[in-house]
């Protein structure tokens, strides 16, 4: 197993196909953390009245009204999902991929490669988007933009409440809305869901007798089946495949494919900056 960020820049390079496996770890290195300066900017005053200090914790809390869950939640949806990350390293990361061929398939819902630059034909998000609103029920499998009413949530709040009329209703059956998001037997796969699984599966099996480099940026275990696993399964299919991990933690692999992978335990936003860095240094000494 090879564990340095040179032996990945080589990867990369040589790599025709890529397919690109993120977790909630690359949006943290790109400064969406859920918790200390940030939570304290926006959610102050929840955290005064009722004394949690994460919004993972926040997004769960039992509020007395729908007009305090919204207020709340429109505020998770409006910084997780319509503000850009602090630090450039979706930029940074489209950067080094835009000229290869790629697919990314990931279970963060914040949007963050499409903003990026990536295309939107190429991306399949498993788990949903804080962008979209499905009926609670859910009555039916269609989802809605969302952006108009959160804004509007967002602006017109007070007191921690938003006005009633607020309230996201289903346009069928009159119920709430609620997000677009994977945490139960609730969960729509709407009509753009379905065609991303189909999308990213016909890259797969288009690719599937060429090499493939899978690049896993800040996966964990809470969803492994989803990209860990059948990246790791997918590379000891083909000895000509790498797997590459990049994150603080879980950068291992199976003792199947230690040959072919790089595994590199550092933060995901400083190895994608320098090799980025080093890319474009390379494009201007060779156009000079």
């Amino acid at each position: 197993m090879k564990n340095t960020i040179e032996e990945l820049r080589k990867a990369i390079e040589n790599a025709q196909t890529i397919v690109i496996g993120a977790g909630a770890g690359l949006s943290t290195a790109a400064g969406f953390t859920y918790s200390g300066e940030r939570f304290d900017k926006y959610f102050s005053d929840f955290k005064t009245r009722y004394g949690f200090n994460d919004m993972y914790i926040g997004g769960f809390f039992p509020y007395k009204s729908p007009e305090e869950y919204w207020a709340y939640w429109s505020r998770y949806i409006f910084i997780n999902r319509y503000l850009d990350p602090p630090k450039p390293v979706y930029q940074d990361l489209y950067a080094l991929v835009k000229d290869k061929d790629y697919f990314v398939i990931t279970t963060n819902v914040d949007h963050c490669f499409q903003k990026a630059g990536f295309d939107k034909n190429r991306l399949f998000y498993t788990q949903g988007d804080y962008g979209l609103f499905q009926c609670s029920v859910p009555c039916h499998d269609k989802t809605y933009d969302n952006e108009h009413i959160i804004l509007q949530m967002v602006h017109k709040q007070k007191n921690m409440r938003i006005p009633a009329d607020l309230i996201p209703r289903c346009p069928v059956c009159g119920e709430q809305m609620t997000m677009n998001l994977r945490a139960d037997d609730k969960f729509v796969e709407d009509e753009g869901w379905h065609k991303a699984y189909r999308r990213y599966h016909e890259f797969l099996t288009k690719h599937q007798n060429k090499p493939i480099l899978f690049l896993e940026l800040g996966v964990g275990y809470n969803t492994p089946i989803i990209i860990k696993y059948p990246f790791w399964r997918m590379t000891a299919e083909n000895p000509q495949n790498v797997y590459a991990c990049i994150n603080l933690h879980n950068t291992v692999c199976p003792v199947q494919i230690i040959k072919q992978s790089v595994c590199i335990n550092e933060d995901i936003g400083k190895v994608i900056s320098l090799l980025a860095n080093n890319k474009e240094k390379s494009e201007l000494h060779d156009a000079s």
